[in-house]
């Protein structure tokens, strides 16, 4: 199940040996409502390999604004607690696996 970052957690939940999917939304967006599900379902096949942190940009603006977040949905792909790869706007299940794969 995804984590929720705050603020005052975000950096913390990027320390994780798998590959952290970053998923920038708003409750307001309808484009992040059709990506969620399937990011959570992606999520719950792939859980040995990826953890989701999802970032809610009214929230945690501070965040967006570190990464420079001007659209949403917005995944950033972390390693090692450093960016690596990006995506903006919602993207079919085999393109999100695809892009996942290409950065394990």
């Amino acid at each position: 199940m995804a984590k929720v970052a705050t603020n005052q957690n975000f950096d913390s939940l990027l320390q994780d040996n798998k590959l952290v999917i970053v998923d920038f939304w708003a409750t307001w967006c309808g484009p992040c409502r059709m990506l969620s599900p399937i990011l959570d379902e992606v999520e719950g096949e792939m859980s040995d390999k990826i953890t989701v942190v999802k970032v809610n940009v009214d929230d945690a603006d501070e965040i967006a604004g570190r990464y420079r977040i001007m659209s949403i949905p917005t995944l950033l792909f972390f390693k090692g607690g450093q960016a690596v790869d990006k995506t903006v706007g919602a993207m079919p299940k085999n393109a999100l696996i695809d892009k996942i794969n290409s950065n394990l």
